[in-house]
């Protein structure tokens, strides 16, 4: 009985949502030679996916990181180093395709950008500690109590405690 439900429910289940997990189980080609596989995926993780934008090529799933990983993988078996292969993708599709982008003049900003602008948040708050401290200085020193403050406060005091 319970094989003849099990066939009738098979059966009668439509074959897209059988076939769509397969469809989801895309296996890419990869290199025969195990080192050069772990370049290619190291070399991914380097490479930002231009569609994802914040994922490298080795996370996403989209069509163009599925294209960048080939293109990897082909620029490896005809025997590119590392540098070769980011170069070529870098004149292919900018700077912009690497996660750490290199330190060079046009990027020169964006290295020393933050430290700049912390050196610039430390100088402001010195600067600020500074004048206050001259303000403070500077201020004539207040008025002594007069006799019926000093009851007042001694009073306010009494009550307080």
């Amino acid at each position: 009985m319970l094989k003849r439900l099990a066939l009738l429910i098979l059966l009668l289940t439509p074959l897209p949502l059988v076939s769509v997990p397969l469809a989801a189980q895309h296996m890419e080609p990869t290199l025969s030679d195990p080192a050069a596989e772990a370049r290619a995926r190291t070399l991914s993780k380097e490479l930002r996916c231009l569609v994802c934008q914040n994922q490298s090529i080795e996370e996403s799933n989209a069509s163009l990181a599925r294209d960048l990983r080939r293109i990897v993988r082909e620029r490896i078996a005809v025997g590119d180093s590392d540098r070769q292969v980011l170069d070529y993708l870098v004149s292919r599709y900018g700077e912009w395709v690497l996660l750490t982008p290199r330190f060079n003049a046009s990027t020169l900003l964006l290295w020393i950008g933050p430290g700049l602008l912390m050196a610039l948040g430390i100088l402001a708050v010195l600067m600020v500690q500074r004048r206050q401290r001259r303000a403070l200085a500077e201020a004539p020193p207040a008025a002594p109590l007069s006799e019926a403050e000093r009851k007042r406060l001694a009073d306010l005091m009494k009550n307080e405690g």
